[in-house]
């Protein structure tokens, strides 16, 4: 009965949508990023009742970068995936297109190197990582196939790739609840933002993102190999590994 409830509302909600921020051009998206960085690890926490910290603290297990080893953090915003890396040893660089996230980033987290730098283009030369991840930022890139490529080409051969991305919960009754929480409670909850309408968008580029067979396959097609994902949260989230 409680899915078929679920599952009604849904429907109703079928139509609801909101717009991106110019077709997702990467300096639009960099500004509406500065725009909620000095809120956006507190609205993080609260819009994912805090399963953010275990997300994170998953992706760098599956990582497993080793002391010394150089790791590439693209779109870090301010650093809260570099975190845990940091804490294994590693040399950490955060990339990320949003200027006003890196400032804090440099502020809260000393011990990580920050850039500003764009996904498409990356400033390394080839196999110049031994590791690479990227947190709930693929989505928002304009082409997810060209940044997958560019990171299968700053990783040195055996190295791997995480993406930790949101995803397509497994069962039917927690899509139809988790949709009922991006489209109505998401957006009163962005309230607290300074900018709402940007968790709109946010909540919207979750709702588009595909499934994990895609995304996997697109590892695939851009130089990753041994691919496979893990579902965390019942697909809410879901870690993409591969290697070079």
């Amino acid at each position: 009965m409680a899915c078929g409830v679920l599952n009604a509302v849904c429907e109703r909600l079928r139509g609801v949508s909101f717009q991106a921020p110019q077709s997702k051009q990467p300096d639009n998206v960099a500004r509406m990023f500065d725009g909620v960085a000095p809120r956006y690890d507190l609205m993080n926490r609260l819009l994912s009742l805090g399963q953010d910290a275990y997300w994170r603290r998953a992706t760098a297990r599956a990582l497993d970068v080793k002391p010394g080893e150089r790791v590439l953090d693209l779109a870090a915003g301010t650093g809260t995936s570099s975190e845990p890396l940091i804490r294994s040893g590693a040399q950490v660089l955060a990339i990320d297109r949003s200027a006003g996230m890196v400032q804090i980033g440099r502020r809260r987290q000393p011990d990580v190197g920050f850039a500003v730098g764009d996904g498409a283009a990356l400033p390394f030369v080839d196999q110049s990582f031994d590791a690479v991840t990227i947190s709930f930022g693929l989505r928002n890139m304009a082409d997810p196939k060209v940044v997958l490529a560019e990171l299968a080409r700053v990783t040195k051969p055996g190295g791997k790739v995480v993406i930790c991305e949101f995803s397509t919960p497994v069962l039917p009754w927690l899509r139809a609840l988790y949709r009922l929480w991006l489209l109505r409670v998401m957006p009163v909850i962005a309230r607290l933002s300074a900018n709402p309408d940007s968790y709109q968008y946010l909540a919207q580029s979750i709702i588009d993102w595909p499934p994990q067979s895609v995304v996997a396959h697109w590892l695939l097609r851009t130089g990753w190999h041994s691919v496979a994902y893990k579902n965390l949260t019942g697909g809410i989230v879901a870690l993409h590994r591969g290697t070079r």
